[in-house]
Formats: structure tokens, C-alpha cells, sequence
């Protein structure tokens, strides 16, 4: 078990007992290889990067690349004291200091360092820029990032200070350097032929900037039976032994790892576009990971089978320029969603709670159900619970916009998103609006932003599985002008200097009228229409140990390296 998650794990094993989501069984027989479906996508080994994020990196590459914390099942960052501690420093300014375990290397014999922290800073603190003025790097988001002044490193070495701007603070900071962002530097290093990247980024050589951003931005882009394996080197208890569309992602155990072995030495992770159902039948899968109602034929027998409200939010991502430039189109689209009927229809997972996750729409864009801020602001949704197809009709005729056309994009096949679609278009149709079923099996979000779709149907931050966490800082950062995760084009001045304040807001007061005043204006504005919290089906096969599920952005695969199947 790692050292630092014995007692939380033991927690929540025995919670998930008692919900029958912990897999338990007495076999005699441990099979060497487990199949791992998640409807996550493998786009990109890095997971700080607009691809990364969108496609679904934390939910794969949670146990390959490690951080200083990780995501839990709840949502929660848990502490990996296996790479290292970090601890924050009492002081006017906030400032953390890093250490990274003496032990750690990389699966290429490449000591971990605090250069991996100066490049994962450097590439989303927006520092750096091209010469139109847009970043050079292809960040997910500068959340927090942003607010760091410097990062205190001797190239090579196991320890690092990080000092946050005079004034500001940044409360999540947990989420900062986390699994699967925190990336090797010394590749980077390698790829553009510098000594250490801490040099070459603190020095003032622009052309070299840029080669640094365009490994970064696309170095570790994935494509099946293309991968240069020296390049992705691995810094968990898991590595890389090759990716293929007929073979899967297939991880084995990292020799060098300095933690407790993994108790399983080889899993193979389907991602996204895998026959799950033919999988299923091939008796290939010990654990299920995907979108409720997702896979048409998909039959799980002899599963311990459970669906589950998760933390990524359902949503309706609009654009803001084409033909939802105009925001009465924007509050015509939302008026004949039928948001209600879409619940009851899809968004249940079993019997509702009479509040919490899962307990109804989402009515709120960035406060979750189970915040206890979310009865107070979830009233600003009221006029767009169900599909007013008088509201919508007059919204549409204020904006002299026509009979619009809305195509909606998302990763297919997809079978609960195509019946959402459909549900959405029979319930438009009445108010003149068309909405078009644009779902696509190499569909990507940034396609909004190309002007491809006109909204993408999607989790938390537009990703295609698993999404959320109990921080929210992906959802806040999916609405901030400029983030890599903002794929409609949103910029709102005022919300962004809400997100800032509250991300240092420790009155309890002050943080409920800014997030009211947040959603007013978010509803207002409507670059989203948030649905209901994503159903999960989480489902582990017989014979499986130590499986707890993870409705989160990591994914039921958040402890893989404790997974044991026994037949």
C-alpha cells in the first residue's frame, strides 16, 4: 500500500463496503493481467495541457506520471508522500516547500528533480507568450500557476520553494504539481538540446522558449503504434510498455520504482473506442469504468455492477461567436432544453437522494450538489428548469436570429449523449430551432473553438469520461477568458476577477456572494447549460480486490496499483 495513503484507504474501503462499491473476493488463483475499460481517451502522455486535460490523462496516467498529490475517489487531493512532501510555510507571503523522495528516479534511471517543477510552472503560469500576444504554451489552465512568483531550484536537485505573488493566495494549492501533470523535464531537456530546462527557461532566448512550448504542446502526443518510448518515461509504479488500437494501452510494472510494488504486474486500459461489449464477452475486462448508458449490447454479467452520480457535470458547452453570438440565442437554446426531462430520462443514477450529487438537474455551473453554498445559489436556474417553448420562441424573435441551426458535438458512439441529442432537437424543433446530431468518433472540443459545432455535449471541462473533482478548479477554469479549457470563447471580466478572489476567500460570507453573483451572471450569460451530474457505471469483475470506485477525474484507476484479480 503506499506509505501515505494506508489509513485513507483503509477509510474508504470500509465505506465502500457499506455503499457495495469495494470488489472483495477469496480466489486462490491472482491473474497477471488486468483489463481496465474507461471511456477516457489516450491523446496525450501530459496532462497539464489542453489535450491532456480534454482527452482524459488524469483517469490513464494517474499511477504512471505521479505529483505530489493526487485525486481520491471522493474528488478529495490526497497527499503522495511516495514522491516526496510539501509543506506550506507560515509567513506573509505564501510560500510551499517541495521535497522530492531521495529515491525517486524515473523508469529511465533519470533522477526526479525540481526541474520538473520549474516546467510544469513555467508552461501554465502564462508567462510566456507568442509574438500576436496569445501563450505559448498549450495549457489546460493557469490556475494557481498564475498566481506563483518565482520557484526557488538548483538544477537537479530534490528540493524546491515556491513563492506566490505579495497579496495573493491561493488556497487550492494542493492541486498544484499534481499525477499526471507533473511532467520528466529532462526529456524536454534532451528534445531541444539544453543542459536543464530551469536554465534555458530563467534565460532570455525567445526562439528557445518556443521549442521548449512545442515539445510541451505536442511532444507527447499519442497515437497508437507510434510511440517512442524514451520519450514517455514513467515516475509511478506503473510504465509504458506499448500502445496499439488492436492490443490497448498495456502498463507494466515500473522496475525503479522506489514505492511498494504494484500488486498486479500488468494492466491493459481500453480506452475510448474500444468494443467494450465484444471485450465483455472475451472475458478481457476485470474492472468497467464508462458513461452510464453509454455502450449499446454491453452486458456485464458476473460483474458487481453499481451506477453512480459523479462529479463531472453533464453539460451543454456553447460557443460564443456564430450563430450563439447573440446571448438572447444563447437563452432560447436554454429555454427549450428540456433539462428536467433529460434528468428523468438519463441523468438518474438509481433512485435520486433527496439532495447531494445526483439529487436533480444541475443547477448551478460551478457549485456543486453537495456544496453547501448550492441551495442558495441554485435559484438563478428557475427559468430554465424545463423546456418553456413560449420563452425560448420570444427570446428567439428578440434576436432577429432567424430559425437557427445548432450542431452538437461529442466523442461518439455514444448512446446516452446521442438520446440527449435527440431529446434536446424533438423539444427545440418547437420553437424553430434545429439542433443537429454532430457527434463524431474522432471529435475533439477544440472543434468549438474551430467553429466545427456550435456547442459540445460533454463532463466538466468538456472531457469525453471521467470529469470533477470536489476542488472545482477545472469548471471554474472551463469559463475564464483565455484558459486552454474556455473551448467556447468565453471572456467575462468581472467572473474572472471572481475566480481570483475566491480562490484566496477564506470568510464564508463573502464566498456565498461570490458565488451567487457568479451564477447570476453565468446564467445570465449562458456560455454553458449544465444538465445533471454524468451517471458512471463502475462495475468490477469477480475475484476482484480492492477495487473502489472513482466517479472523479481519475477514474475508477486512481489505486490500480492495488488492484488484484483472482479467478
Amino acid at each position: 500500500m503506499r506509505r501515505g495513503t494506508i489509513r485513507l484507504t483503509a477509510v474508504l474501503a470500509a465505506a465502500a463496503v457499506g455503499a457495495g462499491l469495494l470488489a472483495g473476493c477469496s480466489g486462490k488463483n491472482q491473474v497477471p493481467s488486468i483489463g481496465y475499460a474507461v471511456d477516457a481517451t489516450v491523446a496525450s502522455y501530459n496532462g497539464g495541457s489542453t489535450l491532456g486535460a480534454t482527452s482524459g490523462a488524469a483517469a490513464v496516467f494517474g499511477r504512471v506520471l505521479t505529483g505530489f498529490f493526487y485525486t481520491g475517489p471522493d474528488g478529495q487531493q490526497v497527499a503522495d508522500t511516495d514522491v516526496g512532501t510539501a509543506k506550506e510555510v507560515p509567513g506573509e507571503t505564501q510560500t510551499v516547500q517541495y521535497r522530492l523522495n531521495p529515491d525517486g528516479v524515473y523508469s529511465d534511471g533519470v533522477a526526479t528533480s525540481c526541474d520538473d517543477l520549474v516546467l510544469a510552472w513555467s508552461a501554465r503560469s502564462g508567462r510566456f507568450t507568442r509574438p500576436d500576444g496569445g501563450p505559448l504554451f498549450d495549457a489546460a489552465s493557469t490556475a494557481g500557476y498564475a498566481d506563483i512568483e518565482r520557484v526557488d531550484c538548483q538544477p537537479g536537485s530534490k528540493d524546491a520553494t515556491v513563492v506566490f505573488r505579495p497579496g495573493r493566495r491561493y488556497l487550492p494549492w494542493k492541486t498544484l504539481f499534481t499525477a499526471a501533470e507533473l511532467m520528466p523535464a529532462h526529456v524536454v531537456a534532451q528534445a531541444v538540446g539544453v543542459p536543464d530546462v530551469v536554465g534555458a527557461l530563467q534565460g532570455g532566448d525567445g526562439a528557445l522558449h518556443a521549442r521548449i512550448a512545442d515539445f510541451w504542446n505536442s511532444g507527447w502526443t499519442m497515437r497508437p503504434g507510434e510511440l517512442d518510448l524514451t520519450e514517455f518515461p514513467s515516475s509511478g509504479p506503473y510504465r509504458i510498455e506499448s500502445f496499439s488500437a488492436s492490443d490497448g494501452l498495456v502498463l507494466v510494472a515500473n522496475e525503479t520504482w522506489w514505492g511498494s510494488a504494484p500488486e498486479t504486474s500488468r494492466i491493459v486500459v481500453w480506452p475510448r473506442g474500444t468494443d467494450y461489449a465484444a471485450k465483455a464477452k472475451e472475458n478481457a475486462l476485470g474492472v468497467v469504468d464508462i458513461g452510464a448508458g453509454s455502450v449499446d449490447g454491453l452486458t456485464l454479467d458476473g460483474f458487481d455492477e453499481r451506477t453512480v452520480p459523479s462529479r463531472g457535470a453533464e453539460q451543454l458547452v456553447l460557443g460564443t461567436g456564430g450563430v450563439f453570438a447573440p446571448v438572447e440565442v444563447r437563452r432560447a437554446f436554454a429555454q427549450c432544453v428540456p433539462r428536467q426531462a433529460l434528468f428523468d430520462t438519463l441523468g438518474k443514477a438509481g433512485e435520486p437522494p433527496r439532495s447531494g450529487l445526483g439529487a436533480g438537474p444541475l443547477n448551478a455551473h460551478v457549485v456543486q450538489q453537495d456544496s453547501l453554498y448550492y441551495p442558495a445559489v441554485a435559484g438563478a436556474a428557475d427559468p430554465f428548469r424545463g423546456a418553456d417553448i413560449p420563452a425560448a420562441t420570444a427570446s428567439l424573435a428578440g434576436a432577429r436570429a432567424g430559425a437557427p441551426t445548432i450542431r452538437v458535438g461529442y466523442l461518439a458512439p455514444d448512446a446516452r449523449r446521442a438520446a440527449t441529442v435527440a431529446m434536446i432537437a424533438e423539444s427545440c424543433r418547437g420553437a424553430g430551432i434545429t439542433v443537429v446530431d454532430a457527434g463524431a468518433p474522432d471529435f475533439t472540443p477544440t472543434r468549438l473553438a474551430e467553429g466545427a459545432v456550435d456547442a459540445v455535449l460533454g463532463g466538466t471541462a468538456s472531457a469525453p469520461g471521467p470529469a470533477g473533482s470536489s476542488t472545482g478548479v477545472a469548471a471554474f477554469a472551463a469559463l475564464r477568458a483565455g484558459s486552454g479549457l474556455d473551448v467556447g470563447g468565453f471572456a467575462n471580466g468581472r467572473y474572472d476577477a471572481i475566480t481570483d478572489q475566491l480562490a484566496g476567500e477564506t470568510d464564508s460570507t463573502v464566498t456565498l456572494n461570490l458565488l451567487t453573483e457568479a451564477e447570476n451572471l453565468l446564467w445570465a450569460q449562458l456560455p454553458s447549460i449544465p444538465l445533471f451530474a454524468t451517471p458512471r457505471t463502475i462495475a468490477f469483475g469477480a475475484g476482484m480486490q480492492n477495487g473502489i470506485a472513482g466517479p472523479t477525474l481519475a477514474g475508477t484507476g486512481w489505486n490500480m496499483d492495488r488492484w488484484v484479480l483472482q479467478r
